[in-house]
């Protein structure tokens, strides 16, 4: 029991490291996720390709290997950053994949009669997905969402080892 109580400060740093983690990484994959999102979705084949491209590889890729490409392979290009902020970028980037997936799958849950009824009344692409798709998409992709970022928590034990 001593050792509990002997070592309660570093305990409490490791919390609240893991905290701040899990915070700046759910900010970047949310944003991130969004982003590509609503790349899968769009109209421009080339956007689509992207988000695609940017889903498989990096769904595909164990974090681990991730940890490694980021931690050795940016100082290479002369990207010299503190370890907290690789930590960020690598789990931000591979929970994005998810959030992007759970997204779209949202957006599709949306009939596309909402999307076509908004395009006849002369809204653009963004209007459309902004205001009508994605208010509709909203409530399903909640939970899925959570689960996600619970995930990242969980993943983040990664960057401590």
């Amino acid at each position: 029991m001593d050792v509990l109580t002997d070592n309660f400060s570093l305990y409490g740093k490791g919390f609240l490291g893991t905290v701040e983690l899990t915070v700046y990484s759910s900010a970047l994959a949310l944003a991130l996720g969004f982003l590509m999102a609503s790349f899968r979705v769009a109209p421009v084949g080339s956007l689509r390709v992207l988000g695609t491209v940017w889903v498989t590889v990096l769904r595909n890729t164990p974090l681990t290997l991730l940890f490694f490409a980021v931690l050795l392979g940016l100082p290479r290009f002369g990207l010299v950053l503190p370890f907290q902020l690789f930590a960020v970028l690598a789990l931000g980037c591979y929970t994005s994949a998810f959030i992007c997936e759970v997204l779209r799958s949202g957006i599709n849950t949306v009939p596309t009669g909402q999307g076509e009824a908004a395009r006849s009344l002369g809204m653009t692409f963004g209007q459309t997905l902004n205001e009508v798709v994605l208010p509709q998409a909203f409530r399903s992709v909640i939970p899925p969402v959570g689960s996600t970022l619970i995930a990242l928590a969980k993943n983040s034990a990664i960057a401590g080892a």
